[in-house]
């Protein structure tokens, strides 16, 4: 086995002394062996077999996906087991390789424990994977007439339980992490805890928003369990439309949730206080969600852009496989962004003024009150916001471009409004979120931006979330129609 980031005994530590305790810059990775004479030889074995592992593995993948018939259950785990194979030996052997080519055996603080994180993730889905394979083994030989029936598309979806399984192990070890503070140097000090101004200081308007928010939350929180309920029940509502509706009502819950629930326990206990951890935590999933809403919102786009412009081909366009993949290169984007910025923050160290002119851990405020040098994390922060901002939009125009043209060159009057009206919800949150989303970005730039900021993230962090069960119920037949069924089916089990 390859010595990584994880064993504890291939490792020696480098301190920046700072009076009795110590601050970790970087971590000396031994390898395998001191010897000078062997470094070459090792650089050249590892090197091949790392060839062998990449080209040999993406060769099964494009294998089964230009193969129709080996587009089945086995062949589809066996795709993705290739998959994490690459990624699970690409995280220790390249920075091995890397090492002996420069004769340098150090690595980062932030390096290490990125490289920690996704070891982590592909040994964990290496050992599921072949589990779940296990599985459609026994399936297909012990119940070979049923075997189509049980290993059906959906199973697909299994492996996103698989996935935050690892999310979940990686999230444990980040909470562990990010409790390494960094003591007092001269004007600098270890930051225990932030404080939260919120919306107001106004004693007297406490109880409203304590009320306002706690009304919108609640309404936000069942109005989008409903939707989700309602696709689950209703068969006629398992289409990708809804599944990726489906996703979007759960994202805008846990959205809404990662602000709104800490808003609420601050004005209740009248605390402004947030532990340093508790921050960097909701700061990291306030990112994934938020990601996920944008990249979701880019996808029920390119939906509803094959089902208008091209409908005859649209169950085989956006197959069930498609759409599982779709989510789940959703999930990982959002997640290595997210990862990459709270790891950046862990080499910041910050000011005695720890008070946060918003009502949650925003990472652009949160950078504002760091003594040391962020450009690294200002460029990261607007290179990858520009990215994940500009082309997910860009990508929203496009298709409703297309769809304004195709649905322009309906001669009747009738099929232009029923074209349009199952688009119609959809351009309406995506004008919600990316209007609010503006607003935010206009404020930022103002020379005092707290509260005009603050309000202006209510709308897109909450309004938006809560809205979006009215707007899609509304505005759509089929959705009423589910709802009505899903209570009347309520009223009758009583």
């Amino acid at each position: 086995m390859l010595r990584n980031c994880g064993d504890e005994e291939a490792i020696s530590i480098s301190y920046m002394e700072t009076g009795n305790q110590t601050a970790v810059s970087k971590f000396i990775l031994l390898g395998l062996s001191e010897d000078v004479n062997l470094q070459p030889l090792l650089f050249g074995l590892f090197l091949y077999m790392y060839l062998v592992c990449v080209i040999g593995n993406l060769l099964i993948i494009l294998a089964i996906i230009a193969d129709s018939h080996l587009h089945t259950p086995m062949y589809f785990f066996l795709s993705n087991l290739s998959f994490t194979d690459i990624c699970f030996t690409s995280t220790t052997v390249l920075k091995m390789l890397a090492n002996i080519q420069t004769q340098s055996k150090a690595i980062t603080y932030e390096g290490c424990l990125t490289q920690m994180y996704f070891f982590m993730i592909f040994a964990g889905l290496d050992n599921l994977l072949l589990t779940v394979m296990a599985y459609d083994r026994f399936v297909a030989i012990c119940h070979p007439l049923r075997y189509t029936v049980i290993m059906n598309p959906r199973l697909l979806f299994g492996r996103l339980a698989n996935l935050c399984i690892e999310v979940l192990k990686s999230a444990i070890f980040f909470g562990k992490a990010i409790s390494i503070s960094y003591m007092e140097t001269g004007n600098q000090t270890a930051v225990s805890k932030f404080i939260l101004l919120g919306l107001s200081e106004d004693v007297n308007l406490q109880p409203l928003l304590f009320g306002l928010f706690l009304y919108m939350y609640l309404v936000c929180v069942i109005g989008n369990l409903l939707i989700i309920l309602a696709i689950i029940a209703d068969s006629h509502l398992h289409t990708p439309m809804y599944f990726f509706l489906s996703n979007l009502s759960f994202t805008d819950i846990c959205f809404t949730s990662t602000t709104v629930l800490k808003m609420l326990a601050n004005i209740q206990t009248q605390s402004k206080a947030i532990t340093y951890e508790g921050c960097l935590t909701q700061m990291y999933f306030f990112m994934i969600f938020a990601g996920l809403d944008n990249l979701l919102l880019t996808v029920m786009a390119y939906d509803r852009f094959v089902a208008i412009c091209h409908p005859l081909r649209y169950t085989v366009i956006m197959n069930p496989r498609l759409c599982g993949l779709l989510l789940l290169l959703s999930w990982l984007i959002c997640l290595t962004y997210s990862l990459l910025q709270s790891l950046m923050v862990l080499r910041l160290s910050f000011c005695k003024e720890t008070e946060i002119p918003h009502f949650f851990c925003e990472l652009a405020q949160i950078l504002k009150l760091a003594c040391s040098d962020t450009l690294v994390n200002d460029i990261l922060l607007y290179f990858v916001t520009g990215l994940l901002g500009v082309i997910p939009l860009t990508g929203i125009l496009l298709s409703y471009s297309r769809i304004i043209s195709s649905i322009m060159g309906i001669s009747s009057t009738g099929g232009k409004y029923k074209a349009f009206s199952t688009c119609g919800s959809h351009l309406s949150v995506v004008s919600l979120f990316y209007g609010a989303g503006l607003g935010v970005y206009l404020t930022s730039g103002t020379a005092h931006p707290s509260r005009k900021g603050s309000v202006a993230s209510v709308m897109y962090t909450v309004v938006t979330p809560m809205l979006n069960p009215f707007i899609y119920s509304l505005r759509n037949r089929d959705m009423k129609g589910a709802l009505r069924r899903l209570c009347t089916r309520g009223t009758y089990s009583q």
